[in-house]
């Protein structure tokens, strides 16, 4: 897999959609995920930057990646 710098994650109930590009904005990775491979599939990734939705269900993303080595923005507390 190519370098990923920036992942977008769209969560929904069982499947979710994952779109990463690279530092110079090119798309690198666009897949659908089902809710049991997420974790492994950011597993394998480098340190990058994660976007995820604000909603009731990003609290499960954000307790997985803080396990791994990335920067979730979801996770960021709100000044």
């Amino acid at each position: 897999m190519q370098t990923v710098s920036t992942i977008g994650v769209d969560i929904a109930k069982s499947v979710f959609q994952v779109h990463g590009v690279d530092a110079n904005g090119l798309v690198v990775v666009r897949r659908q995920l089902k809710r049991r491979y997420v974790l492994a599939f950011f597993e394998k990734l480098g340190p990058c930057l994660v976007g995820i939705e604000a909603c009731a269900s990003s609290s499960i993303g954000r307790a997985s990646c803080r396990h791994s080595a990335t920067t979730c923005g979801s996770c960021r507390r709100r000044t």
